[in-house]
């Protein structure tokens, strides 16, 4: 199962800027329930502690990527959003995944799959025994969709006031955080119901 998904920003490796990494939208699947802590639990320490370790997943993900790209040797990608309306090719966008030990900053151990498209980051966290190939393609699938119908990364757009639209594409391709194994003629169905339901 899929903990959480969550969208944050990206800088480049040698970034002179010293902004911290942003989350932009997360949606958290499960919650953990901590049984060795003795503290009261309250809504708002539970919704912090949840926003801490979606930020921490987020910084590991920007880290890893800004990684692979100093590793690859290729000059840094350009961050900006394109300047017309091609589709980004996300067959060469920087990818991977990492483990998380339990505590570090889930009490369970976890998997994050990530993905990073420009100046956005894309990731899943998943339990530790989830299919990693699914999860893959699962966030490129949904990458894809989330740059193509919401336009993310075209000037002026504000991921903020889209939210309603980024949980109706996770509604339909990504179920109560259950990966789905789809074939291309099902998710096109669902794109075009999608598009129905959110015309462009």
């Amino acid at each position: 199962m899929v903990h959480a998904f969550l969208i944050h920003t990206l800088r480049a490796p040698n970034a002179e800027d010293t902004g911290l990494c942003r989350v932009l939208y997360s949606c958290v699947f499960g919650a953990e329930k901590s049984t060795d802590d003795p503290r009261p639990h309250g809504a708002e320490r539970d919704r912090l502690l949840r926003k801490e370790q979606i930020l921490a997943v987020a910084r590991q993900v920007e880290s890893m990527c800004q990684l692979q790209q100093q590793a690859s040797g290729r000059p840094p990608t350009d961050l900006q959003s394109p300047s017309s309306d091609e589709p980004v090719p996300l067959q060469e966008a920087p990818r991977g995944a990492f483990r998380l030990a339990a505590g570090d900053p889930f009490q369970e151990p976890r998997t994050v799959v990530w993905l990073g498209a420009l100046s956005l980051g894309f990731a899943l966290v998943l339990d530790a025994h989830e299919n990693l190939l699914l999860a893959e393609s699962t966030i490129r699938l949904l990458a894809r969709l989330l740059l193509d119908h919401l336009r993310l990364l075209t000037p002026g757009s504000n991921l903020l006031l889209r939210a309603d639209r980024i949980e109706g594409i996770l509604t339909r391709f990504l179920p109560h955080g259950q990966l789905l194994f789809l074939n291309d003629h099902f998710v096109q169905g669902l794109e075009k119901e999608f598009s129905a339901a959110w015309p462009r």
